[in-house]
């Protein structure tokens, strides 16, 4: 490989020669070779975006030429457009300011623009005009989550919560047996239980918009500390209307630069709500997978569609792989929320110092939550059934059908008879006849299981016995 000699404060660096980038990024490749996974691509966009804004801002300002700054925004579109994604290969794990890749950024934008404008465009001096990592990083990590989570997470949710909800409709008038600790309960309609998880998805989005104000606050102006030095008073406020405009979304200066900068709190509770929404995703996907156990030795109580062979060595064998996948999704979700709230700890004084490690964890769950809600929906929900005879089926045999006469025979009784029905194998319905001097009228409409799926109190007139 063919190298160029270059130059920063701390000296000389041999920098591969096809590179874009300078010699503080060709430092932090040397000195952070840990875990070969960079910044995500959603990230570098952003920062693309931001270098774009600053570029437009301090030309309105009177504070960089026109010529620079228009060459600086051009090359800085480029790569909020993804095209030089190969010339970011810092590692997330690095200085926890996020310099390097601020850095980065500066050098692969000032070598673009001097290369396509003829003039001699600085990193710092230019580039980065206005701007310091400690204020570019965080607003960077607000500025991509929110993005991500308005074009992708929301509209996937959304997606998802629809086909729960015409689930829930479909299966209004399939009755089965509840279960509680997973025993045998009182019926409950299918339905019903889809309307649950509908409604669980549709708590999530309202918790994950919830957290979009504190998102859209942005530590732009603050600059090394929060005090704005070397900064134009405005640069923060045009920065975040440059930013909405560019990102096609509403950001703000953050009413309080030291907060924005010190803090991480913003990021701690929008990947809560991401948690919150995980959990709840596993709690789903893991009753269907229940549901759908079997065929014949389990639930059967619901078929997911055959999307492919389930084993190597048992043929016939389909599982259900969707529901693991988001069950897999969910559990890296509660792991980057750990991670992030460690993060959040870390605002020693005036600067945050896990800020790499945060953006990423964040956007990862925001991405793998988003393609989890839409690969359930449409792989797993929109072809899954019910097998309504099974379901009826274990409502017959389930002794909690008891709990429907304690109004006319009492607790006691009842559980004598649900006793006697899972000792014995009888239906409930069987042996009621038969223990207590209850019509047949009068235990078909306390046992009718659609009777029991809403809430009524029927005392009859009967008496026990």
């Amino acid at each position: 490989m063919e190298f160029r000699t270059e130059k920063d404060s701390l000296g000389e660096m041999q920098v591969p020669a096809a590179a874009l980038w300078g010699p503080q990024t060709q430092r932090a490749v040397e000195n952070f070779p840990i875990s070969g996974r960079p910044l995500p691509p959603a990230f570098i966009h952003t920062l693309g975006l931001i270098k774009a804004a600053a570029a437009r801002v301090n030309r309105d300002l009177g504070l960089v030429e026109a010529p620079i700054a228009d060459a600086i925004e051009r090359a800085a579109n480029e790569v909020a457009e993804g095209k030089w994604d190969a010339e970011f290969p810092i590692d997330v794990y690095q200085t926890g300011s996020g310099t390097s890749s601020n850095m980065n950024a500066n050098e692969v934008i000032a070598r673009l623009a001097s290369r396509a404008s003829g003039l001699k465009v600085h990193p710092n001096d230019h580039v980065n005009f206005g701007q310091s990592s400690n204020d570019v990083i965080p607003t960077a990590l607000h500025v991509s989550a929110v993005v991500q989570i308005e074009r992708d997470l929301l509209p996937s949710l959304a997606r998802l919560w629809k086909a729960l909800d015409e689930k829930s409709r479909t299966f209004h008038d399939v009755i089965k047996a509840g279960r509680t600790h997973l025993m045998d309960a009182t019926p409950i309609r299918l339905g019903q239980e889809f309307s649950g998880y509908a409604s669980q998805v549709q708590h999530g989005i309202a918790r994950v918009k919830a957290t979009l104000p504190d998102l859209r606050e942005l530590a732009i102006g603050g600059t090394a500390v929060g005090t704005g030095l070397n900064t134009h008073p405005e640069f923060g406020r045009r920065m975040a209307a440059e930013l909405g405009k560019l990102a096609g979304t509403q950001f703000v200066e953050a009413p309080n630069h030291f907060e924005a900068q010190g803090a991480q709190d913003g990021a701690c509770w929008a990947s809560g709500a991401l948690n919150s929404v995980a959990a709840s995703l596993m709690k789903i996907a893991n009753d269907v997978r229940l549901m759908n156990s079997g065929p014949r030795c389990g639930f059967a109580e619901v078929t997911l569609p055959a999307i492919q062979p389930g084993s190597s060595i048992m043929p016939g064998k389909v599982n259900p792989v969707i529901c693991e996948a988001v069950t897999m999704v969910s559990a890296q979700v509660m792991g980057n929320h750990t991670a992030i709230t460690v993060g959040a700890q870390w605002g020693q004084l005036d600067l945050n110092v896990m800020l790499p490690m945060m953006a990423r964890n964040l956007l990862e769950s925001v991405q793998l939550l988003a393609a989890a809600s839409r690969v359930f929906a449409d792989k797993a929900l929109a072809g899954l059934i019910a097998n309504e005879d099974t379901c009826r089926g274990y409502i017959e045999i389930s002794p909690s059908m008891a709990t429907a006469l304690n109004p006319l025979i009492g607790y006691d009784k009842a559980a004598e008879i649900a006793k006697r029905s899972f000792k014995e194998r009888r239906p409930v319905r069987e042996l009621a006849a038969e223990m207590t001097t209850l019509s047949k009228a009068e235990i078909d409409a306390a046992l009718d299981p659609a009777r029991q799926t809403h809430p009524g109190l029927d005392l009859g007139g009967g008496a026990g016995g």
